[in-house]
């Protein structure tokens, strides 16, 4: 299989929290748990117990290996329902300070070694 990602995926321990944003500024999953699965400096994959919809968009608190939490707006663009009855999600980040897509990309220059 060829790799088409730009960017180096990390499989992390952490945990994320999701906040629905829709159009009308209406909040309709206040801070589902997932467990990440990989993360890069361009988006990130986890698995839910909730089903989420393509094409959606969250507000995201990621705390990271240094248990800080980096804030981003992210944007489901890939969907897998799993045998055990939960989903497998692609994520990219539409919206990231250069400040914390930095730490992402330091954490994997460490962990290329």
């Amino acid at each position: 299989m060829i790799e088409k990602r730009q960017y180096k995926r990390l499989e992390l321990d952490v945990s994320v929290q999701l906040e629905r944003l829709d159009e009308d500024e209406v909040t309709t999953l206040k801070y589902a748990h997932v467990d990440v699965t990989d993360i890069s400096k361009s988006g990130i994959g986890f698995r839910s117990l909730k089903q989420l919809e393509v094409g959606s968009y969250y507000d995201t608190k990621i705390e990271i290996w240094t248990k800080e939490v980096v804030d981003a707006v992210v944007e489901i663009v890939r969907e897998e329902k799993l045998p055990d009855g939960s989903y497998k999600y692609g994520a990219i980040f539409i919206g990231m300070s250069n400040t914390d897509a930095l730490k992402i990309e330091i954490y994997q220059i460490f962990n290329d070694k």
